[in-house]
């Protein structure tokens, strides 16, 4: 990692970033808000029966953008240790406290599967209880996944805060980050989280497209990032 060239692993960030954003939109916006019907037990349940393959591979693919958002993660606080190598290690933990608390919840996003799987143990319940606890164990990953949202709010707004002072990558897009992390910081009210989350999904997304664009395109500029490699591994010995 450390001979590889700062550019090619800035190219590779933004690559993994690009998937970890598709894979989450493919599974959450093309398969779960299609398949869930928020309020009705009875209708999620018929069309997760209904679409069972389709319901598995979303599962599949959220495991793949959990893969993808640790590595990026990993990759993050490689290209940003030379800024300051605690902070950035701050932020690399508060994101890989969200990705494990967003992996977990994915249990609850898989588990419907087995309460409407007909096994015979669950006779002792009526199809309407399991229907309805089917939508709450959705309702619980929805949750979860809301509550790792606010933990990438703070590791963006600390990657957003090196990306500014680095001198590397262009201070404009550590200000979209920091901004995209105090949206993303409403989820510590979910309440508030929810009801204004179109609008930062929207911006978020556009910072996201913008970093992705320049890591891919243009990566980091090699000789000022080695210069505070450096003396960041001097400071260091």
């Amino acid at each position: 990692m450390e001979e590889r060239s700062p550019r090619l692993t800035a190219r590779i960030t933004g690559l993994l970033y690009l998937l970890t954003i598709l894979t989450g939109i493919f599974a959450q916006g093309f398969v779960s808000e299609r398949l869930v019907v928020s309020g009705d037990a009875a209708a999620t349940a018929t069309n997760i029966l209904a679409h069972r393959r389709l319901f598995e591979w979303s599962f599949t693919v959220y495991i793949i953008e959990m893969a993808c958002q640790i590595t990026t993660t990993a990759l993050f606080y490689f290209l940003l240790k030379p800024v300051s190598r605690s902070i950035a290690l701050v932020a690399a933990f508060l994101s890989l406290s969200g990705c494990i608390i967003k992996t977990f919840s994915r249990v609850f996003y898989i588990a419907p599967l087995f309460v409407l799987g007909g096994a015979q143990y669950l006779e002792v319940f009526n199809p309407q209880q399991l229907q309805a606890l089917a939508l709450l164990l959705l309702k619980v990953n929805d949750r979860g996944a809301a509550m790792a949202l606010a933990f990438f709010g703070f590791e963006s707004l600390l990657n957003g805060y090196l990306i500014f002072r680095s001198t590397f990558l262009p201070r404009i897009l550590g200000v979209l980050s920091m901004l995209g992390g105090l949206g993303w910081l409403t989820f510590l009210y979910p309440s508030l989280g929810y009801s204004v989350f179109l609008y930062v999904a929207v911006f978020a997304l556009l910072g996201s497209a913008a970093m992705i664009f320049w890591l891919i395109v243009f990566g980091v500029k090699e000789d000022r990032w080695r210069e505070l490699a450096s003396a960041d591994s001097g400071l260091s010995h």
